[in-house]
């Protein structure tokens, strides 16, 4: 049965090419179920509606990357430009350990967001705020990036430890 889903999946994409501009809005209109922009080209529509044909069969995107896309569009739309912020892509399960004047922070990494104490967190900055009662960025207070100004650096006595926890598959 799935194999047969499979084959219909390919065959359903390998006819995307053949089709004209007005049956690629016909699929569009059934994918997203809205009308493509008239400014889209053939191209992109063939490519837009592969992705969202593959999305249905296969599943979407993960919660952060959703979340960052979101982020992304808000930007644009307030301020008619996004910073592209790349970042370690940081597996659930992983372990950020920190030290901070003399006690050590663990926080794990989830699926959408972190773990601190037991309360779940969408960022690392809100945890770095909790702990330090200042404004952070919180991927430079656990060490997953480099400071340029050096003017603020992360404690080097104990740095970050990216560890699995028992029983996960972050490792991989």
């Amino acid at each position: 049965m799935a194999a047969r889903r499979k084959d219909a999946g390919r065959e359903a994409l390998s006819r995307l090419p053949k089709l004209d501009i007005r049956e690629l809005r016909e699929e569009w209109r059934g994918l997203y179920k809205t009308d493509a922009s008239p400014h889209l080209s053939r191209e992109l529509l063939i490519r837009a509606v592969a992705y969202r044909m593959q999305e249905v069969a296969l599943g979407g995107l993960r919660p952060e990357p959703q979340r960052q896309l979101r982020q992304i569009a808000q930007e644009l739309n307030q301020t008619g430009g996004a910073g592209i912020r790349l970042r370690p892509q940081l597996k659930p399960g992983t372990r950020l350990m920190r030290e901070w004047q003399g006690r050590t922070y663990e926080v794990v990494v989830l699926d959408d967001g972190f773990s601190w104490q037991g309360t779940q967190y969408r960022s690392l900055s809100a945890i770095a705020r909790k702990i330090t009662g200042t404004a952070w960025s919180g991927p430079l207070f656990f060490g997953l990036k480099q400071n340029r100004s050096g003017s603020r650096r992360p404690s080097q006595a104990f740095g970050p430890v990216y560890a699995p926890m028992a029983g996960s598959d972050a490792a991989e």
